[in-house]
């Protein structure tokens, strides 16, 4: 398995695959690797000649200082991860100055207002941090196709938009969300849980899935009021937001089209941020 460090070395090998017309797939992460990145990865060696999964934990998408330090980096742990998937897909953890040099800052993006929903709102120059180092990491792998979870589906969709604004020549791929066996979404930040909360953590999905069953009979109203309620009723959460948006926007709605429409969710569990979303129709 090749390991690279820096730019230079990984783009020159990269450019050799390149000659004779070989396909490039990429999955980016932050590393701390569970088996919905492994999903990915699987994903990207069914499909193309190579495969490159870049670890590196992004400083610039943090806008919680507390969050950035005690996010979980375990590259040796990973790299035995990546070893089950496929021995010989290459691996690109750069160090913060490898990626930003002295300038550890986000461009700004618009991504005509996708940028300003639900997480946007809540995690302030968020989603430039994202379209920061995706795009810089785009540049530096120039990767056929790249595998994203639909987990994170506001960035799904930013990453391709952001890919449409600059004309970049990547097919921007959306896998399906990995669950444990309880429901709850495979997330790096799973690891941060107890057992505990991690079994009252089910209770996000359970009701994402109840919500899916009410929006086929009621009001987006009704079904957010119910939402709003169920976590009313467990106070070990707190809940940041419930929205029913449109898939294609991600404009929240009050009423129902013929669009498609997706739930998202974002809780608080013993001060540990945990996001989900379900598809509605």
């Amino acid at each position: 398995m090749l390991i690279f460090n820096n730019k230079t070395d990984i783009k020159a090998l990269l450019a050799k695959h390149k000659e004779t017309n070989s396909t490039i797939g990429f999955v980016p992460t932050m590393g701390a690797l569970h088996k919905g990145h492994l999903s990915l990865l699987e994903e990207s060696v069914k499909n193309n000649d190579f495969t490159v999964i870049s670890i590196f934990v992004n400083p610039t998408q943090f806008n919680n200082a507390e969050d950035l330090e005690k996010y979980p980096r375990t590259l040796e742990a990973d790299v035995a991860k990546i070893k089950t998937v496929n021995d010989n897909i290459i691996v690109f953890a750069p160090t913060v100055k490898e990626m930003y040099d002295n300038e550890v800052t986000s461009a700004h993006f618009s991504f005509d207002g996708l940028e300003n929903q639900m997480e946007g709102q809540h995690r302030p120059g968020h989603f430039d941090g994202v379209g920061t180092i995706v795009k810089k990491l785009f540049e530096i792998v120039e990767p056929d196709n790249a595998y994203f979870g639909e987990k994170d589906f506001q960035q799904l969709q930013i990453v391709k938009k952001m890919v449409q604004k600059n004309a970049m020549p990547v097919n921007v791929i959306g896998c399906p969300i990995l669950r444990e066996a309880s429901g709850l979404a495979m997330s790096s930040r799973n690891e941060r849980l107890s057992d505990d909360d991690k079994n009252k953590a089910a209770l996000i999905y359970k009701t994402l899935t109840e919500a899916r069953q009410l929006f086929e009979k009621h009001t987006v109203d009704y079904v957010t009021e119910y939402v709003k309620s169920i976590f009313k009723a467990h106070p070990e959460f707190d809940l940041e937001y419930f929205e029913i948006a449109d898939e294609a926007t991600l404009i929240p709605t009050n009423i129902k089209e013929n669009k498609k429409y997706r739930a998202f969710i974002a809780v608080f569990l013993s001060n540990i941020r945990l996001i989900d979303n379900i598809s509605l129709n």
